[in-house]
């Protein structure tokens, strides 16, 4: 089973990266371009009968801070069914 983990930072979190993107477009001359925060994306391949508890598990142990960051799982619909 194929899984996204998509990490972001929470709200009130300082995000310098996102911050220097934000600059760099307008330095580029691209205008109404609001905040802009910087996050990741994690694509994991688990067995079909890891469990939520399981996934959930790696999440808060290893993928995400979960002092500053939220985290979401998504599942990718598999096309055909």
């Amino acid at each position: 089973m194929k899984l996204r983990i998509v990490v972001t930072l929470k709200n009130g979190v300082l995000d310098p990266q996102g911050k220097a993107i934000e600059h760099a477009l307008a330095s580029l001359g691209f205008s109404g371009v609001g905040e802009a925060r910087v996050g990741k994306l994690i694509e994991l391949e688990v067995a079909d009968g890891t469990s939520d508890a399981d996934i959930d598990a790696m999440c808060q142990k290893l993928l995400a801070n979960t002092v500053i960051e939220n985290y979401r799982v998504e599942r990718p619909e598999v096309s055909g069914q």
